[in-house]
Formats: structure tokens, sequence, C-alpha cells
């Protein structure tokens, strides 16, 4: 019998359209990411995460936007010296915000407002873990510090130099806002129940855990340390591609051209105080290993992606690698709020159908 009519299947939705948006545009063909219409080149050159966030909440572009750092919420706090030292910091971060929501009275629909001071304190409480797994107590955010600034001055327990934050700022910028990817799907997907917008981020954190989606920030360090020098970048290159192993930081499912946000993060990197040796290496290798491929795999379309340089940038401010993912989440905020708040005015449930393919209808025995 036939169990369901026949229905169009895609697995992993490939293809689909599940949204329609105006807050992001991925443009993989030419390699463009527009935020509300605005490329990301010049967002990231002109713009704060505090003006990206206001951007993509309202459509409106304020450079001079301010968001005010805001220490951890006690009962957050709490919850984080309860966590263990080895606890993965997306699940410190995930945390945070599931225990911050349980003391808001969240109303529907969610707002710009909440989306702010989820904004406003999850780096608060990431610096905090940081701190606590070490043995150290938290610090409070110096006041006047941006939030890339506060984030860095609370991880290490000093200020830092205004281009090394500048650098974390861009990097905030460019990770803010990606389309409908999976945890933006997943926030989608939560919000749509008319639930509350710490469950969206919640469930947006779970989804950007996952390796597959998290990206792989840490690896691209891990390479540049077997690489070593850029004399040696090539015979590394060649042999990865000859034993056909992946290498990370190329490549995406997305854009057949250059990667704008590693365009937009290169340029930062290199504008950095006291350009480090890894940077140099980075870039050099970065050269090499195009060449490579080029002539290797003719014709593939693998340009560097935004993990290599996000790798690079966040190394530089001095992040430890498991530190890279829930970084990342901080800076993705912003466009799971903003996609929250677009979906909870369409208010519609989001229920695809399944395609059954157990057993016919049959019986228990007597």
């Amino acid at each position: 019998t036939q169990m369901s009519e026949e229905k169009p299947f895609s697995p992993g939705l490939a293809g689909i359209i599940g949204a329609e948006t105006a807050i992001g545009f991925v443009d993989g063909a030419h390699g463009k990411l527009l935020y509300r219409g605005y490329p990301i080149e010049e967002v990231v050159a002109k713009g704060t995460y505090a003006s990206v966030l206001d951007l993509l909440l309202t459509g409106e572009w304020h450079p001079d936007a301010v968001l005010e750092p805001v220490k951890v919420p006690p009962a957050v706090l709490a919850a984080l010296r309860l966590l263990p030292a080895h606890a993965h910091p997306m699940d410190a971060l995930r945390t945070a915000i599931s225990v911050w929501g349980a003391g808001e009275r969240l109303g529907w629909p969610p707002t710009a407002d909440e989306a702010r001071k989820i904004a406003a304190f999850a780096p608060s409480a990431l610096a905090a873990f940081a701190r606590l797994r070490q043995g150290l107590e938290p610090i409070d955010p110096e006041p006047g510090l941006g939030i890339a600034a506060a984030f860095l001055q609370q991880l290490h327990g000093k200020t830092p130099e205004q281009g090394t934050a500048r650098a974390l700022d861009a990097y905030l910028m460019a990770g803010a806002e990606h389309g409908l990817n999976a945890s933006t799907f997943a926030a989608r997907a939560i919000i749509a129940t008319r639930s509350d917008i710490a469950s969206a981020i919640c469930g947006a954190i779970g989804g950007l855990k996952g390796p597959l989606h998290g990206g792989a920030p840490a690896e691209v360090i891990g390479q540049l340390g077997e690489i070593g020098s850029i004399d040696h970048a090539e015979d590394w290159a060649r042999g990865k591609l000859a034993r056909r192993e992946l290498i990370m930081g190329f490549g995406h499912r997305v854009y057949r051209a250059y990667d704008p946000r590693a365009a937009a993060l290169r340029k930062v990197a290199e504008a950095m105080p006291n350009r480090p040796d890894w940077l140099d290496l980075a870039i050099g290798a970065e050269e090499v290993i195009l060449r490579v491929f080029e002539d290797m795999k003719p014709g593939r379309a693998m340009k560097t992606n935004v993990e290599f340089y996000a790798a690079a940038v966040l190394q530089g401010v001095g992040l430890a690698p498991d530190l890279f993912p829930a970084t990342f989440a901080i800076a993705r905020i912003a466009g799971w709020s903003a996609h929250v708040i677009e979906q909870a005015g369409v208010d519609k449930i989001i229920r695809p159908d399944a395609r059954y393919i157990g057993h016919p209808e049959r019986h228990l025995p007597d």
C-alpha cells in the first residue's frame, strides 16, 4: 500500500528554499557576502561588531552604535563555577545562555533588546569560563571598552592593544551572518514554534558545535605547525594532495570564488601591530597552497575560505584553539538573533514532511 503521496526528497534539504530573508546574501559563484545589501569588505573596513549587530537586527547602518559589555549575571557565574574544567567551551556558552534565559521573563515575539542583552554578556561568560578552568577568578569588563576589547581584557587580565582588539572585532564582524546554514536553520525552526530567543540561540550553538559546521580554524593552526616554514610549504601541500588528505582552510560548499570573509580578515591581519612570524607564514603558505591546487587539481574551485585567516587572527589575539568555535558562536549571535526576529514575523511553524520507508501496516501476533 502507498503509505504517503510521492513528494520530492532532498537529503539534507540541499537546494530546497527554506526561508525568505532580507538579512544576508551569500553569492557563492561571485564570492560575495552582503549584510542587508552591504558588502562584507565595506562593513569590516568601516564598522564595529556593535554596528554590525545593529545593522543585522534593524536594517539600519549606525557606524557609531555602542554595545556596552556587561559582567556575567550572578546565576550564570554560579552555573559556570559548577562546570568541570574539561567541559567544552561551547557547552559552557550554551549553559550560560540557557541559565540567563531561565531567569528572564522572555516574551513573544523575540525583540532586538533581548538579542542585545545576549550579545552583551555572552563574551563575558565565555571569558569567565576560560579563567575558571585555569583556576583563576573572572574579571569584570572595563567601562568604555567595546565587545572585542572587553572580551580580551576579561580573558587575559589586561587591556589589549588597539590593533589586537581591532583584529578580533573584524573576526566577529566577518562571522556574524552567513545565510541559512545549519545553526541558523535550527534557530529559525525553534523560534517558529513560538519558543523564546534563549532557546533558539541554545539550539543554534548545539548545531554550530558539530565539526561539520563549526569549522576547523584550530586544525589550520596544526597545519601551519606542520608546514613550519614557507620553504617547506610546497612539499607539504603536494604530499597532502598526493595522499588525498584534506587541506583545511581551502574550499567551501557555497563559495566557488575566494571567500570574501577571508579577504576582509587577511587585510586586517596584515595591519596588526608587530605582525608575528606565524602570520607571515600563513600569508606565504596560502600563496603556495593555491598554486599547488591549481597545478594538481586544475579546474577545481579550491580557494581560501574564512577558516584560514580566522585561525591566523584568533591565534594572533592569544586565544587557545579550543576557544575558537565558541568565539565563532559569539560572532554569530548577531545573525542568529536577526533570523530569529525575522522568522517570528513570519509566525508559521516549520514542519517538513518525511517519506516513510518502514514496514507497511502489520499486526501484532495473537
